[in-house]
């Protein structure tokens, strides 16, 4: 039997793709299987996928003829899993010699539904260790419980679907999938639903996994409009909260940090295509209307003057161009 399936996606990335391919041969094992995406790219990434598919042990070269975006080609990856856990890779990034032999091996001795992992920022030359706001570390706990408080970073905010591992059953029961065609902020809905179905979850603090930083093609540096699947992503955390047992409990967290994602970009509009920039203004504002309003007050009230300033000023625009379609 496969013990683990790692699900790498891969778009343009030629220039990093050969370090996200010798970590994983340096991972390789008997029972592991490595999942390469290609998500139709148009650089050099597909011949050396190729190359890595021949000769990488367990590697499994899977190919999109149209770009369909990082969930859908996880989604790919996810239909063609074999393993009894499973894990996630972005194609420009990497991880340590053994790495994911350590993560299997404790995460079954704990014996949780799913772990999240700390990791290691590298921007160029500089390495920055990132910790999941939840601990202590080894210690099986409930997913619910992580998600609160609402006025803190909790779990639900370290949303990275590569810092874990994540057991098949999570999987058979419809909780690993993402939302079909998110370009960005694809990990929030899908982190939510996690916390919110799993049985039991815990953090541990290994620090082999590499998130790389300052990608020029990533989509965090770039100001298309591809970045606004944010706003999808959000209202799609907002109506599945709102649904929830304890939804009272969990929308004041979750309207937070829809308002505090709305203000970082309204402090970042210089790079946004002009066009882009007005859309995300008109279809911010939307969304604001669209949140309930006392919890709104609420969250605007707690967040400082100049993250709160921006918002209350994109909520004060006019109802027509509120009411703008959020598709």
């Amino acid at each position: 039997m496969v013990k683990l399936s790692v699900i790498v996606p891969f778009f343009n990335v030629q220039t990093y793709a050969p370090d996200t391919l010798r970590s994983l041969r340096a991972n390789a094992r008997a029972d592991f299987e490595f999942l390469l995406v290609d998500d139709c790219s148009t650089d050099g990434t597909l011949p050396l996928l190729r190359r890595a598919a021949a000769e990488i042990p367990g590697a499994v070269l899977l190919r999109h003829e149209v770009n369909g975006g990082l969930a859908t080609a996880r989604n790919t990856g996810l239909d063609a899993a074999r393993g009894e856990y499973i894990a996630f890779l972005d194609g420009d990034d990497w991880t340590a010699p053994g790495h994911y032999e350590r993560l299997v091996a404790r995460t079954e001795a704990l014996g949780c539904d799913f772990v999240r992992t700390d990791h290691v920022q590298a921007n160029g030359k500089t390495r920055t260790v990132r910790r999941v706001p939840h601990g202590p570390h080894g210690v099986v706990s409930d997913p619910r419980a992580a998600i609160l408080p609402a006025h803190r970073t909790t779990s639900v905010d370290y949303a990275f679907a590569w810092a874990g591992l994540y057991h098949r059953r999570l999987l058979d029961r419809g909780l690993l999938h993402f939302t079909d065609g998110l370009r960005t902020a694809e990990d929030r809905p899908w982190i939510w639903r996690l916390h919110r179905e799993a049985e039991s979850f815990a953090t541990l603090g290994l620090l082999s996994h590499f998130y790389r930083r300052g990608v020029a093609t990533s989509l965090t540096q770039i100001g298309d409009v591809r970045q606004l699947d944010f706003l999808r992503a959000f209202d799609q955390v907002i109506a599945e909260t709102a649904a929830d047992r304890e939804a009272e409990a969990f929308l004041p967290k979750a309207v937070r940090t829809y308002c505090a994602i709305i203000a970082h970009h309204l402090g970042d509009l210089d790079k946004f295509e002009p066009a882009v920039a007005r859309e995300l203004k008109s279809r911010g504002a939307a969304a604001l209307g669209r949140l309930p309003e006392g919890l709104l007050d609420e969250a605007l009230d707690a967040m400082d003057v100049t993250r709160a300033t921006r918002v209350r000023r994109l909520r004060r625009r006019p109802a027509a161009t509120k009411g703008a379609s959020a598709a």
